[in-house]
């Protein structure tokens, strides 16, 4: 109808009744598009794009006071980007309603989501009014819903088209429009001419400060939460945090609790019916990298918190399967929708005349991401129960921070801040409350709690405009200062990390606080900084500083721009003391004296390190070994060793090979001139030159404050040259003033004379170039690569997990990249004046060598071989095992076992778990007592030489039964864990562990809980030790050895095993081969890096100070690794007869000081070698195997592998051979009677799998013929 006909009808009044008809009929055709007849949802068609538009008229037409229908926009077909408005005064922008939004139908193929989202419509519409819990929501919340954001691609999908090979994915141009959002870690080239669906999201975006959002999409049943992709890049696999992660595990939650499909982790879609989901739900990234993708774009760069729903397996399923989809979907879809009002919420306002303040922006303390306030002031901060402390912050305003805000389940509590304009005159700063009080509550929300905070009296009065300052100024004595740091760590958990790296001398722990947003962790691309201070006892200051810096940080993270991006981006190590002892005895207003210096064996800690010019003879000192052993297992970048007596920044290299006071110059000298100046120029004092001025016999100059070591004087062993020339750490020595114990009331004036430049010193880690070193086959991290620039002598090497941080001053350079059996990569790098250029080095594998010839050829792997691969790398990932532990947990009541217990365990263990268990007896005890040996693995009963073999074994001394219970609580964890956790249970089919929980019954039964040092029962009723009865050569023997001792020499001599484990007591370390006193071991290499795997995985052996008072070697111990001869050498011990009779690696693992600890001890020493046992588990699918065949194919068994020209292991049944090697080149010969001998070389890397290498073996006299090399190493896997 015409608009002049109604013009004309609607000014007729002499004909009411004609009107009247013609009126109605003009309505009906409004509201009579074709699907809109439809009174009732059929919930079995799918709406094409035409019907779709006519239905959403027909709706919005229906309901004009609920709902408003827009474009946002066209698709490259032009076709309208609709979407449906849905609140109370759909057409109008209100405050204090939070804005929400669905998107479906991104992919065109993935048509459920489309489905649903109409369905949703449909159901918000016609239920409001009507249903109480749809009336509130479509009242409290504007809600947005597009049900098709690519129109194109669906109008091109076919229906039945389960998998998307028939096309509609991506938009009319072919671009998949959830790879082309900008991305925070790879830069995304689109045109938006290509994608208009993309660029008018994004501008939709922008311009409506969405608070929550889902993205629903098809192809299984999952619901995936930030970040999707990671800096790495890695295909899957690397979970990709992101600040609110544990608040996005929620949300997704939510929805998959609600969807009875989604919430049993198991979509048993059809392509993929082993994928599992845990609840349901998955961070992006670990189930596959996607860059570009929007659920991120929503959380980065919009306001919003959005995540992705999968909705169905089959992407575009038969109509008839729509009722289903609904069904499941419904209840999920309001839950989702309804969390959009929990956390915090409120109005930001000024002081002067309570106008909304828009785009404030609102900080949380511990969350490293802000939102902001609309133009009507209002915010909303999802969050979970907590106490939080918020912070408005707006330009020209004095920011406002409220600590203990409290947030409860359910309604959001309301927090309205008043801020105070930077330019009023005699403005007042708001108050903090000391705790929320309900002073200004929403009618929306009145069972929430509520904050208001207005204008406060003078005596309030705080300028938040400046940081908190520290108010401890006081000299801190060790107990003093280790209840500071106790505090702290307390106060600020969330951002902090207190732990100790060993003792002094007298027994005082040496402290280090970590303060970063995620403590604990080291983050991809995150650099480590560390400060130490108090290496002299007597020089205070810098302790005391650091104490400072501390509190400093603590308290304006959250508030402090500058402190909240350094902590944010950098993990920060912070060491008050290193030499607490020295710092008891000396003395408050000491200038230049010596008392107190030294620990307490007085010895001068900065003359204890390795040096390289000249030999350090004093002993090292169990302070020094400490920091050394820290300094080599955090991938430091950048240090600062706080000192006191003068006032400069000293930087390398302190000495010189002529021992000469003249500057000696490091290949990094122009970065190191650059790291100290950045300190010096922050301090005025300092960068005048002129140090000391109070003290008239003091005429030293520096100029601008800095200077080289060695152009002052010469110090050997010194601790900055240490961590230069052993560590990837560059490190300056700080001189911070004259006095070295200065009174107490001149620490405010150190504070405020240093605080600039401890922080721009910190800044320093983040300039030069970092990125990631990437295997080219797997994406995987490549740890150890050497990093070299062209014009610097100075080469660094990449993290475990690949990362790697160059500093380096601004200009261009060539910068190359190795590592061992890659290929190298060169490029040209340019370092800006400001911050880090980010270069990734990808790599590629040279896979073999024939004939000195390298090959780039590999076998094809079975998909199940590679998916082991891949989780072996997984778990020897710097998380990997943490994961697992905590996808574990154990539940059991440690208490000691004597032998009938732990035979009845045992029967246990093969009764409830008989498919993967097998009991079998060795022998017996001189009192006929069994030695058990249980075997765990897929297929007990069968031989299955191609899988590695591993021996755990236990109790050789039965007055040390720790190691019992441990094995069998492993055991148990074992079974219980197979088929519920697929690492576990892929370990399991892989693996066959062999476990001796006790060799010894007979010496454990009279063993006494509590005897720490106690000998008895530590031999067998003989009163022979056991670990001094394996004699493999008659001539050495002076007796049979004991029944024992034969039943386990019985199943060494059995060989195949490719690792053995024992388990003893008395310190805490781990010994390797030999026990025997000998010149030399032939692969002493490997046996110490598997001693030091085991070490490296356990919280405290690492560090080397076993703690034990019974230890003559305590403190002194490097790594917690030693070969046993060094400790206590003897002959006929097990692990050297597992060695040269077994040819089968052994370490011993002591895992307590006391002997038999009390049982309440056990829990503890489970936690401390669980990780540990596990790496085991791992660490026996490294190294090197193969088989070994003739031409024909025939395997040959018995012939001998020769590694490195000593060590020798057999090939079993079917050819197999398994060895474990340390990373690094290895040659390996193939020797066989009768046949041509083979050799090969193979490199092993700490990360890289086994290499699997096949020998083709020919009879001498016909003509050699090398063989294939299968190469995909890893110490992570073998070799």
């Amino acid at each position: 109808m015409s608009g002049q006909r109604v013009n004309n009808l609607c000014s007729s009044h002499k004909r009411p009744l004609l009107v009247l008809s013609l009126l109605v009929v003009y309505i009906s055709s409004i509201n009579s598009a074709p699907v809109g007849e439809q009174d009732v949802e059929t919930y079995n068609k799918y709406y094409n794009y035409t019907e779709l538009t006519d239905l959403l008229k027909s709706l919005a037409q229906k309901y004009p006071n609920i709902a408003n229908l827009t474009s946002i926009g066209k698709s490259v077909e032009n076709r309208e980007l609709w979407v449906m408005r849905i609140t109370k005064d759909p057409t109008v922008d209100v405050p204090g309603k939070p804005k929400f939004k669905y998107v479906g139908n991104m992919h065109g193929d993935e048509t459920v989501s489309r489905q649903v989202l109409i369905y949703l419509v449909e159901y918000l519409l016609e239920k409001y009014g009507e249903d109480q819990r749809v009336t509130e929501l479509v009242d409290s919340t504007d809600i947005y819903i597009m049900p098709s954001m690519n129109p194109d691609g669906f109008e091109k999908s076919v229906e039945g088209d389960c998998t998307g090979k028939n096309g509609g994915r991506e938009n009319a141009k072919n671009f998949d429009l959830n790879r082309s959002f900008p991305d925070q870690f790879e830069e995304i080239h689109v045109n938006a001419e290509d994608i208009p669906e993309g660029a008018a999201v994004m501008k939709w975006i922008q311009e409506n400060k969405f608070v929550l959002s889902g993205n629903l999409h098809g192809g299984t049943v999952v619901a995936s939460y930030p970040y999707d992709d990671s800096e790495t890049h890695k295909v899957e696999g690397t979970y990709s945090r992101s600040p609110d992660d544990a608040l996005f595990r929620y949300l997704a939650r939510v929805y998959a609790e609600n969807n009875p499909v989604m919430k049993t982790g198991q979509p048993k879609c059809e392509d993929n019916l082993s994928e599992t989901f845990q609840d349901g739900i998955t961070n992006g990234a670990k189930w596959y990298d996607v860059a570009g993708g929007m659920q991120d774009y929503n959380y980065l760069k919009g306001n919003c918190l959005e995540i992705t729903m999968e909705l169905s397996c089959c992407k575009y399923p038969p109509s008839s399967q729509l009722r289903t989809e609904w069904d499941n979907n419904q209840e999920a879809l309001l839950a989702y929708m309804e969390k959009i009002h929990i956390g915090v919420r409120g109005f930001v306002r000024a002081a002067q005349n309570e106008a909304p303040i828009a785009d404030a922006v609102i900080m949380v303390a511990g969350i490293n991401h802000n939102v902001s306030t609309t133009r009507f002031g209002d915010y909303y901060r999802l969050l979970l129960p907590g106490i939080y402390k918020i912070t408005a912050v707006a330009p020209g305003y004095i920011p406002m921070s409220v600590a203990g805000v409290e947030v409860n389940e359910g309604k959001a509590t309301e927090l309205n801040i008043t801020l105070v304009a930077e330019t009023d005159e005699n403005p007042t700063t708001p108050s903090i409350p000391a705790s929320p009080t309900d002073t200004s509550v929403d009618s929306a929300s009145t069972d929430s709690s509520s904050t208001s905070i207005s204008e406060a009296g003078a005596d309030e009065k705080q300028d938040s405009r400046v940081a908190i300052q520290p108010q401890d100024f006081r000299h801190h004595h060790y107990s003093d200062m280790e209840l500071f740091l106790q505090k702290f760590s307390s106060e600020y958990s969330s951002i902090t990390r207190l732990y100790s790296i060993g003792k002094s001398v007298q027994g005082r722990l040496l402290w280090v606080m970590e303060i970063s947003n995620n403590p604990g962790v080291h983050e991809f691309g995150e650099p480590e900084f560390k400060y130490i201070g108090n290496m002299h006892g007597n020089e205070v200051v810098g302790r005391e500083l650091l104490l400072n810096l501390i509190e400093y940080l603590c308290r304006n993270y959250g508030t402090d721009p500058e402190v909240t991006q350094l902590v944010n981006s950098t993990r920060i190590h912070i060491m008050p003391s290193m030499n607490p002892d020295g710092y008891e005895i000396s003395q408050e207003g000491d200038i230049g004296g010596i008392q107190g210096r030294n620990n307490t064996n007085n010895y001068d800690l900065n003359r204890n390190f390795p040096d390289r010019f000249n030999l350090v003879r004093d002993p090292r000192q169990p302070e020094t070994i400490a920091v050394m052993n820290w300094a080599k297992s955090y991938p430091f970048v950048l240090s600062a060793n706080l000192h006191g007596g003068s006032l400069v920044v000293n930087y390398p290299f302190d000495d010189n090979l002529e021992d000469v006071v003249r500057y000696s110059k490091s290949s990094d000298d122009a970065i190191f001139r650059m790291l100290a100046l950045a300190y010096s120029q922050e301090n005025s004092q300092m960068h005048d030159g002129h140090p000391c001025k109070e003290l008239n016999s003091y005429d030293e100059y520096f100029q601008d404050g800095i200077t080289n070591g060695a152009a002052w004087y010469n110090v050997h062993g010194g601790m900055q040259d240490w961590n230069y020339v052993n560590t990837n750490c560059f490190e300056v020595t700080i001189e911070l003033g004259c006095y070295k114990y200065p009174p107490a009331a001149d620490l405010p004036k150190y504070w405020e004379q240093n605080r600039k430049s401890l922080l721009q010193f910190i800044h320093q880690v983040h300039r030069g170039i970092k990125g990631m070193v990437i295997d080219s086959k797997d994406e995987s991290g490549i740890p150890n690569a050497t990093i070299t620039v062209d014009t610097i002598n100075h080469s660094i090497t990449s993290n475990t997990a690949g990362d790697y941080w160059r500093l380096l001053v601004p200009g261009k350079y060539l910068v190359n990249v190795s590592a061992q059996g890659y290929s190298s990569v060169s490029t040209y790098v340019t370092v800006p004046k400001e911050g880090v250029e980010i270069v990734n080095f990808t790599l590629t594998r040279i896979h073999s060598y024939t004939n000195g010839q390298t090959t780039e050829d590999t076998p094809i792997l079975d998909p199940s071989v590679k998916e082991f691969q891949s989780l072996i790398k997984q778990l020897s990932g710097e998380s990997g095992l943490d994961k697992l532990i905590k996808d574990t947990p154990t539940q059991s009541s440690f208490r000691y076992r004597r032998y009938s217990e732990v035979s009845e365990f045992l029967r246990g263990l093969t009764l409830n778990f008989p498919e993967i268990t097998s009991l079998h007896s060795l022998g017996q005890s001189v009192e006929f007592r069994t030695i058990w040996a249980l075997e765990i693995s897929n297929n007990p009963k069968v031989q299955e030489p191609s899988e590695p073999k591993i021996r755990f074994v236990a109790g050789i001394h039965g007055n040390a039964p720790v190691g019992t219970e441990l094995l069998l609580e492993f055991a148990a964890s074992l079974c219980i864990n197979y088929g519920k956790n697929a690492a576990i249970t892929k370990l399991i089919n892989e693996t066959r562990i062999v476990i001796l929980p006790s060799i010894n019954p007979d010496g454990r039964e009279l063993a006494k809980e509590k005897d720490c040092t106690s000998t008895v029962g530590m031999t067998n009723v003989h009163g022979k030790d056991l670990d001094s009865d394996f004699f493999g050569n008659a001539s050495r023997r002076a007796a049979e050895p004991q029944p024992e001792t034969r039943a386990v020499m019985d199943l060494i001599q059995e060989r195949g095993f490719t690792l053995s484990v024992a388990l003893d007591g008395g310190s805490v370390l781990v010994t390797y081969p030999y026990d025997k006193p000998v010149q030399s071991v032939e692969n002493d290499d490997t046996l110490r890096y598997l001693a030091t795997v085991y070490a490296n995985h356990h919280p405290t052996m690492h560090l080397g100070n076993t703690g034990c008072p019974n230890s003559s070697q305590m403190g002194s111990v490097p790594d917690g690794v030693l070969r046993a001869a060094e400790w206590h050498s003897h002959m006929g011990s097990m692990k050297d007869f597992s060695v040269d009779f077994g040819h089968c690696p052994e370490i011993t693992v002591y895992t307590s000081c006391c002997l038999f600890p009390q049982a309440e001890m056990l829990p503890t020493l489970w936690a401390e070698n669980r990780k540990s046992l596990l790496s085991m588990l791992v660490e026996v699918h490294k190294g090197v195997r193969g088989v070994v065949k003739d031409k024909n194919g025939k395997p040959i068994v018995g012939a001998i592998i020769v590694l490195n020209g000593g060590v020798r292991v057999f090939t079993s049944e079917g050819g197999y051979f398994h060895a474990l090697l340390a990373p690094g080149l290895h040659n390996i010969e193939a020797v066989a009677v009768g046949y041509q001998q083979q050799s090969q070389k193979v490199s092993l890397f700490c990360f890289v799998f086994c290499f699997l290498v096949w020998f083709v073996l020919f009879l001498f006299c016909l003509f050699f013929f090398f063989g294939i090399l299968y190469i995909y190493i890893n110490t992570e896997y073998l070799a």
